[in-house]
């Protein structure tokens, strides 16, 4: 059973940004490896706190789990923070601060690194949300380098250590009474340079690649749904892991059919003859069609609902109704026989209306 992130990262759920990520940065440092070695409770209380804080220091994520909990992350694709090293390179400005790896000084380290994540916006039909799709991606994105695996350097070669930095990956500058460190403008902060760069990646460690991937997209996404695949980004460098691609859901509207959360709206044009005297129809929804019972005396705007014909929830097996609003027809094309009947129509209604005219007369003449 999953403890609540905000009970993980001790803060109440209206915290700010700042009040979450000072809270994760105290937890990380009493639990971080390297200063409980061999601790496997410590371990698990560093992962639990990097996954509270990967969820709740994004908006998106803390829009998803506040709204919908664990089950609504998992339906975006969601399944946690990774291993140490996914740890440590997703929230390297965190431990930086911490552990003395910022701009304060010391080496970088010379690592593998990980592929950048990547965004992938997806439209589809009204119809295909509603039921699930599999889809055919054609993305294009940097790839790591087969030949030199992501390293740059031409097969057999080594990198230089830095001249600039003598491989400190940054430089001091003075300045008066201050002595400023900076990231060294040769080497980029790595410590080493390449002198002898990979021929079919020119030294940068990745190749552009045009790559198909599937996409199996559940029924009952919405606009804004979030998908992911996991290494599936940009590729990573010197034996790095790729990043991950995230598909963004955008569903095109439908001419009948809306749609509120799980429920599906939709308006009828019903006959006004029909709707008074009652009838039986069958309109489409959005699994087939079904039968649906317009009481007699029915008026224009009167909804009617239909029980599980709406969409299917992706938290729970249930599905939501649909909801049918009645427009009733005034004819306006009569021919003389119609007219002869709604005139005689009319005269009824009138010796109705004066029968209760005087009702309501006497009632109030006796009230007087």
């Amino acid at each position: 059973m999953k403890t609540c992130y905000y009970k993980t990262l001790a803060v109440e759920r209206t915290a700010s940004a700042d009040e979450i990520k000072k809270s994760y940065r105290k937890l990380a440092m009493k639990y971080h490896p390297d200063r409980n070695p061999d601790n496997k409770e410590a371990e698990d209380k560093f992962k639990d706190a990097a996954e509270a804080y990967e969820v709740l220091g994004d908006t998106e994520k803390r829009q998803v789990y506040d709204q919908y909990g664990f089950e609504g992350l998992q339906n975006t694709g969601y399944s946690g923070p990774g291993d140490f090293n996914d740890i440590f390179s997703h929230f390297g400005d965190v431990f930086g601060d911490l552990f003395g790896m910022g701009g304060g000084g010391g080496t970088r380290r010379q690592g593998p690194s990980q592929g950048a994540d990547l965004r992938y916006d997806l439209q589809i039909s009204f119809l295909e949300a509603v039921h699930g799709v599999e889809k055919e991606l054609e993305i294009t994105k940097r790839d790591t380098c087969w030949t030199c695996e992501g390293s740059g350097l031409r097969p057999g070669h080594q990198p230089q250590t830095c001249p600039t930095c003598q491989g400190r990956g940054q430089v001091i500058q003075s300045q008066g009474f201050f002595r400023l460190s900076t990231t060294c403008p040769h080497c980029h902060g790595q410590g080493q340079i390449v002198t002898d760069p990979c021929a079919d990646c020119g030294g940068d460690g990745l190749v552009r690649k045009t790559k198909k991937v599937s996409l199996k997209i559940p029924a009952g996404v919405d606009t804004g749904s979030r998908m992911r695949l996991q290494n599936e980004g940009e590729g990573g460098r010197k034996g790095g892991p790729a990043g991950d691609l995230y598909v963004i859901i955008h569903v095109e509207a439908h001419e009948f059919f809306n749609r509120h959360n799980n429920d599906i709206h939709c308006r009828i044009e019903l006959p006004m003859v029909q709707a008074a005297l009652g009838c039986e129809i069958n309109i489409p929804t959005i699994h087939d069609t079904a039968k649906l019972k317009i009481p007699a005396g029915s008026q224009g705007g009167d909804t009617f609902r239909l029980k599980e014909e709406g969409v299917p929830s992706l938290r729970t097996r249930g599905r939501g109704d649909m909801i049918v609003e009645v427009r009733v027809q005034t004819p306006t094309k009569l021919n003389k026989r119609q007219k002869e009947l709604l005139k005689e129509f009319g005269a009824i209604e009138k010796k109705n209306k004066k029968n209760d005219d005087g009702f309501f007369k006497k009632l109030f003449q006796k009230s007087a």
